[in-house]
């Protein structure tokens, strides 16, 4: 990876991967393999205040915005951590923008200083089976119950649930009104507690990484106390938009760091791997896939940089983060194909690491939105095409 033009953000580069340099491919794999949660990376990053990157410092967290998280995020997943390493720190980074932006003063002095500081482990739970993409069909419900609620119902691709304690949920607390605008009208957001009595954690067993477990998620009459509602009630898509893009932008930060992961391995074995008397990335058919692979995660990385620094200074950054993510998914995914490729059979040997960096790659083409939706976004948004759906 080329280094930044910002002296300061190159600092930051410099000192996350050095403060993550013992945590090797081999530590990951090894993660992967057991399906064992990277305890020791999370809590060596805690520990020097880089989950809380992202938080305000009155809050306990460093202050600092999206551009500076994707800088993190995209040294921890070319490190070799790829998407196991950026899992496990999502949530603690930038996921909780939400209750920094819209929660009231209690969520806000409770939690935020526990979650800077890595002693608080939050899951994400949006999305339901019947639901998917479509959010306005979520049919989670929230009940007043007294001042608070009880929530039923079930979710599903829960990252992370196994180790939190609370998740950030959406929930219907009304019908939706029965028209195209409003159809998102009637959805909450709630800062919840994982109680094992009133919720069942299930893992989904599912290609890609594995040391983070993905679970479905059953809330059976949950009671949440009313001040744990994130800002309006019924206004909690508007919320929950705040993360949105965000966490695109910082997808894409982790797409080019995991291609750049599979790029160094690729790059490492055509120069030293022979075949009929020479090292096989001499041969234009390898060198100049690796190339061009390159070129397409370098120019997507100045993209994400172009969106973080419009999300941080307060400018609309909508197409440039859909156009961000889509650029960087593809750009990573097929340096982590290529890399396989240039590996041949051995391309599926787990002692080589790219089989797994193209499992965890090929989840960023389909999360958190899928590549078919950002189109969609750039249609419609930027190019004032008819909707499709």
């Amino acid at each position: 990876m080329r280094e930044l033009r910002d002296p300061e953000h190159e600092q930051i580069a410099r000192a996350i991967r050095e403060r993550i340099a013992g945590f090797d491919d081999d530590y990951w794999s090894a993660c992967d393999r057991d399906h064992r949660f990277p305890w020791e990376f999370f809590d060596a990053l805690a520990k020097d205040g880089w989950v809380g990157l992202a938080i305000p410092e009155e809050y306990g967290g460093g202050g600092r915005g999206v551009t500076e998280a994707a800088i993190l995020l995209r040294e921890v997943a070319a490190s070799g951590a790829a998407m196991n390493g950026c899992t496990a720190l999502h949530m603690n980074v930038f996921g909780l923008q939400p209750v920094i932006k819209y929660g009231n003063d209690r969520l806000k002095e409770t939690f935020l200083p526990a979650a800077a500081a890595g002693d608080l482990h939050v899951a994400f739970a949006v999305t339901e089976p019947d639901a998917g993409t479509d959010t306005s069909r979520i049919k989670t419900r929230a009940v007043r119950d007294g001042d608070g609620w009880r929530i039923s119902g079930q979710k599903i691709w829960t990252s992370k649930a196994l180790e939190s304690s609370m998740a950030l949920m959406l929930a219907r607390t009304a019908p939706a009104p029965d028209t195209e605008g409003g159809r998102f009208d009637g959805l909450s957001l709630f800062l919840i507690d994982l109680d094992p009595e009133h919720v069942d954690i299930r893992p989904i067993a599912k290609a890609g990484r594995n040391a983070v477990a993905t679970c479905e998620t059953f809330y059976d009459d949950l009671p949440v106390e009313g001040w744990r509602l994130v800002g309006e009630e019924g206004k909690g898509f508007k919320h929950i938009l705040a993360g949105l893009n965000p966490e695109r932008i910082l997808i894409a930060a982790e797409a080019t760091g995991i291609g750049h992961a599979a790029l160094r391995r690729a790059t490492e074995y055509a120069k030293v791997r022979r075949v009929f008397d020479r090292p096989i990335g001499s041969n234009q058919a390898l060198s100049h896939p690796l190339a061009d692979s390159y070129a397409r995660l370098e120019a997507a990385w100045e993209l994400t940089m172009v969106a973080a620094g419009r999300y941080d200074a307060g400018l609309s950054c909508g197409a440039e983060a859909n156009m961000a993510k889509y650029l960087a998914a593809d750009a990573g995914y097929d340096a982590a194909d290529r890399a396989v490729q240039t590996h041949g059979g051995l391309g599926y040997a787990e002692e080589y690491h790219v089989e797994r960096y193209w499992r965890e790659a090929r989840i960023m083409k389909l999360a958190p939105i899928s590549q078919e939706m950002s189109l969609n976004f750039i249609a419609q948004q930027v190019l004032g095409l008819p909707r499709s759906y």
